[in-house]
């Protein structure tokens, strides 16, 4: 048994040495208490228990900050009144916006609104607060000035006592805060509610699935007294706990506290090649720099649960953005930095040393407009760290909107570039009834910047699908065309009433004297016709080849129920190579180095019928697989539709058809069939215009379990997600009648990057 101050009075204590299962032991009472964590129930994957891990006192739990609590039933739990000492080792993973008001619970067992029971827990940028009804009000103690660190064992401790009429709170043995409170007055204790460690029992709904005030991070060493610990007892109990680690807290391993991604690897619907956070929600990967032979990219990250709320930036490195190495998040909300409540999208550029910087769309709630524009340098030069783990921002906005520029409180993603010694910014907004725009800055130093108003406006009357907003604006250049004049292509993402959500693009000229945007066409194209299952753009020149790399996020259209049950939401789709094509036109390729990904060839066809290859393929089925086909010039025949069946069941009643229809020049997918689950989105036919203009059909198809991304010809492309509820839905045909032929046919496995 673990050290126990003198004096008794230990009313429940969780040593939470357990190591594995989904049981905490109560040391005190003999109880075991249920730990509830999603993976249990093991829905689409294979059941894992919740994640344990080393403690300072033995072993730890790790919350994941959306599914992992420990309940203790209502009636067994302690009774609490005119005294208690609440103590545990916490080690923060991430801190929550504090939704309504309320703590990410660490213990509590209350009813704030009608001032009953008591909860201990964390609340913005780490400060930390015990709350306890007592004489029909509520009482709030707060530490502000010490916060909790993130990623380092702390040992907290809270007191209240009637006798005492106080309410205190203890840091690493020390006292860092006391409340005074009416004299004689016993706590009112919430006996109907559950006494619950690690999630808020009045915790905010999200989404109907999600509660926010949930606690993330490692907990170790739970213990409740019926009575207030003295100041020694407390300072004794902590210094007794770091005797066997020579009497500092031990260090925290980033493998540790870090959530495992390997139980999700099994999720049959979870993609195993596209890059992908290890565990909870992601957006729009942005900000690709390449550093010292690597390739680094970052992506919009919620550490508390797979949905939409605490934006950090999550960060990749890759030595071939193929296979994506995991490291630490590398953008965090701060309290007093330019960015209190939110680290938007933004992108990359090299300072005047060549140093990697990042811009970012830095949300603070207390200004207005409540979205600017924050800079943070890589500190390579000071630590040498290749991998660019630590980044210092700059103490001020960069750039504050102002009335008169742009849709005032639309403000965000700034894309900037360099050329011939000038920086170059475009950020996404509005215009006044003219619709979306992104607005231009220039700066000599990076760090001020003059503004030049609109980069480019479209006609709002003509094409009301850009809506009222652009986002994730977009500059690359494509180089000459036939009559040598230098194109770029320019890319955005509407929002807005009315907006369809996808990506636009013009190919035209960048005006650099006056910083703006000259198409060649009025009306905006699409690189991809799978509607927002291709959307969040970002792009980079890739310095060693020269390429247009273009970045976009691969939404995952399911439910916030099947999200929560999956533990993740959304991967990035794979990185596409742009380039301006001889007769004009854009082109649009996966980008070579996917081939590494290439297992084994399990088919390859030449010189058939699609009947003769229907018969070959009877037998090749998969999740994860790469499918080139080409089919012979066909004549025009109403009604005749080329293309491929995938992710098809034995009988046929789940199966998806990627189509091309000449007669209507239509690129398609029809998900009627997709799943036999109703409770998945994936329905419906995606489709958009693409002319071959009587070249043969080439269809070049990823699978990656839900996702599905195919590339036709080098001009277009469609990414959809499918759902199948059947494990056996693993089939491929080939879809072409009247005599239809195909010139090749090649089929591997994929590799997963991740094992």
């Amino acid at each position: 048994m673990r050290n126990r101050p003198a004096g008794g009075g230990l009313a429940a204590y969780w040593p939470l040495d357990e190591k594995s299962g989904a049981a905490a032991l109560d040391a005190a009472g003999g109880l075991a208490d249920e730990v509830s964590y999603v993976l249990l129930q093991g829905r689409f994957t294979e059941k894992a228990d919740p994640q344990w891990r080393p403690g300072v006192c033995g072993g730890a739990l790790l919350f994941d900050g959306y599914s992992t609590w420990i309940t203790r039933k209502a009636a067994e739990a302690p009774r609490l009144d005119d005294a208690f000492t609440i103590s545990a080792w916490v080690a923060p993973r991430s801190y929550e916006w504090g939704a309504e008001g309320r703590l990410s619970a660490i213990v509590n067992r209350h009813d704030r609104e009608a001032a009953e029971g008591y909860v201990l827990g964390l609340f913005r940028h780490g400060s930390w607060s015990l709350q306890l009804g007592a004489g029909g009000r509520w009482h709030e103690l707060w530490c502000l000035d010490r916060p909790l660190e993130k990623g380092r064992w702390s040992h907290i401790a809270a007191t209240f006592s009637r006798e005492e009429a106080a309410m205190k709170l203890y840091l690493n043995g020390e006292q860092v805060a006391e409340r005074e409170m009416p004299a004689g007055t016993a706590m009112s204790p919430c006996d109907s509610a559950d006494l619950l460690i690690g999630k808020n029992n009045q915790a905010t709904v999200l989404a109907e699935a999600f509660r926010h005030n949930m606690f993330a991070g490692l907990m170790d060493d739970v213990r409740i007294y019926s009575r207030a610990l003295t100041v020694v007892e407390i300072a004794s109990a902590y210094k007794e706990a770091l005797l066997p680690h020579g009497g500092t807290a031990p260090e925290i391993p980033s493998a540790d506290i870090r959530l495992d991604r390997k139980p999700l690897l099994r999720d049959r619907h979870r993609p195993q090649y596209h890059a992908s956070p290890p565990v909870h929600w992601m957006n729009e990967p942005h900000a690709p720099i390449y550093f010292e032979g690597n390739y680094h990219l970052f992506y919009q990250h919620n550490p508390q649960g797979p949905y939409f709320a605490q934006l950090h930036w999550g960060h990749w490195v890759s030595e071939d953005m193929v296979h994506w190495r995991d490291l630490p998040i590398a953008l965090a909300p701060e309290k007093g930095a330019v960015d209190p409540d939110g680290v938007w999208s933004g992108s990359a550029a090299y300072d005047e040393h060549g140093v990697p910087a990042l811009f970012f769309t830095a949300g603070d709630d207390s200004a207005s407009p409540n979205q600017r524009v924050g800079l943070a340098r890589s500190r390579f030069r000071e630590d040498g760290d290749s991998d660019l783990t630590v980044w210092e921002k700059h103490k001020a906005p960069l750039i504050v909107q102002e009335k008169g520029q742009g849709m005032f409180g639309d403000f965000r993603d700034p894309f900037v570039w360099k050329e011939d010694g000038l920086w170059y910014l475009l950020i996404g907004s509005g215009t006044d009834g003219q619709g979306g725009t992104a607005l231009a800055y220039t700066s000599a130093n990076m760090t001020d910047w003059t503004y030049h108003g609109p980069f480019y406006v479209s006609d709002p009357s003509r094409y009301p699908y850009l809506g009222n907003m652009w986002e994730l604006p977009v500059l690359l250049p494509l180089g000459k065309d036939a009559s040598g004049r230098e194109k770029h292509l320019f890319l955005i993402s509407p929002i807005g009433p009315g907006s369809d959500v996808e990506v636009f693009y013009w190919i035209g000229e960048f005006d650099r004297g006056q910083v703006r945007f000259v198409p060649d066409h009025d009306e905006p194209r699409l690189i991809d016709v799978g509607d927002f299952h291709f959307t969040g753009p970002s792009g980079m020149v890739d310095p060693r080849t020269g390429r247009n790399i273009v970045f976009t996020i691969a939404q995952g259209e399911r439910t916030p129920q099947l999200e929560y049950d999956s533990g993740w939401a959304h991967n990035a789709g794979l990185p596409v190579s742009v380039f301006l094509r001889p007769d004009g036109r854009l082109g649009v390729e996966p980008i070579k180095e996917l081939e590494s990904l290439r297992g084994e060839r399990l088919c390859s066809l030449r010189d058939m019928t699609v009947e003769e290859a229907n018969g070959a393929l009877a037998e090749v089925r998969g999740d994860m697989l790469e499918i080139k086909v080409e089919f012979e010039a066909e004549e025009l025949l109403p009604g005749r539709r080329l293309g491929l069946w995938v992710r098809q069941s034995p009988s046929r009643d789940e199966e998806t058809l990627l189509y091309y229809d000449r007669e209507r020049a239509e690129l398609g997918v029809d998900r009627e069939k997709a799943t036999l689950s109703p409770e998945e989105r994936t329905r419906g036919v995606q489709s958009g215009t693409l002319e071959l203009a009587g070249e043969a059909l080439r269809l070049h198809v990823y699978l990656d379990r839900s996702m599905i991304e195919a590339y036709v010809n080098g001009l277009k492309s469609l990414t959809t997600r499918v759902y199948p509820s059947r494990t056996d839905s693993l089939g491929l045909r080939l879809e072409g009648s009247g005599g239809a032929r195909i010139r090749s046919l090649d089929i591997w496995t994929m590799n997963s990057i991740y094992l």
